[in-house]
């Protein structure tokens, strides 16, 4: 009798200490934690907002930009003075280009770079790198001629030069221009180059730009900088 109640006494102990085990064991299991992981996105590029200009597109391009843009008066300020010119709208493409050139900033820094006494200020150039910089971020392309608005190189005429490329049939360099400071103007080049806008204001500027000391290849001696070049109408 003894034995059987000493054998029931030790049941009683291992069956308590299995379910504090049991228990002890169960409440010390960590749980499995979820992370969520945040995809980053790559980034977009931001799209350009102007297309480089070709041979292929530029013409295209200004025949849309020009019914949007009409602006036609700029302003030219130099350390002579400000120089304002009104852009003839007749010579659409050549009006849309310049106006296209000055809200892209492309004239601010560059220089009166030729200068021809008694004769013409050429504009639109520099040999800065930041300007030819500039001028790939635009693109490469030529303008045609457009010299049958019945425009003359008068006094104070604003044309545009033709490239440098050899047999280019007068296709004009579009980063350039030229204005005609001859009082008697230059009716020879009528039928070579296309005058689209004369000054309006400042012509008492190109003078004195014209009378600035040059070098024997019509470069001024001290640069005559194009500081910058704004749309006033």
């Amino acid at each position: 009798m003894r034995f059987r109640l000493v054998a029931i006494i030790i049941l009683l102990i291992w069956s308590c200490e299995d379910k504090q085990t049991s228990k002890k064991s169960t409440s010390t299991t960590p749980k499995d934690t979820i992370v969520e992981k945040t995809k980053v996105k790559p980034k977009k590029k931001p799209e350009a907002k102007f297309p480089i200009l070709t041979d292929d597109n530029a013409m295209e391009f200004f025949l849309e930009y020009e019914k949007e843009h009409k602006e036609n008066t700029v302003r030219i300020h130099t350390d002579f003075g400000n120089i304002d010119i009104l852009l003839y709208d007749k010579t659409k493409f050549h009006r849309a280009n310049f106006i296209y050139l000055t809200k892209r900033n492309y004239f601010d820094g560059t220089q009166f770079y030729r200068v021809v006494d008694n004769f013409v200020i050429q504009g639109g150039s520099s040999d800065d790198y930041n300007i030819a910089k500039r001028r790939r971020k635009i693109g490469h392309y030529l303008l045609p001629p457009d010299t049958k608005r019945g425009y003359t190189h008068k006094r104070g005429a604003v044309s545009m030069p033709s490239s440098e490329i050899e047999n280019a049939y007068k296709l004009a360099s579009p980063f350039q221009f030229f204005i005609i400071q001859r009082p008697s103007g230059a009716a020879y080049l009528d039928k070579e180059y296309t005058v689209f806008g004369e000054v309006i204001d400042g012509m008492d500027v190109v003078d004195k730009i014209n009378a600035v000391e040059t070098d024997e290849g019509d470069w001024p001696l001290q640069n005559v900088y194009i500081r910058k070049v704004e749309i006033i109408k």
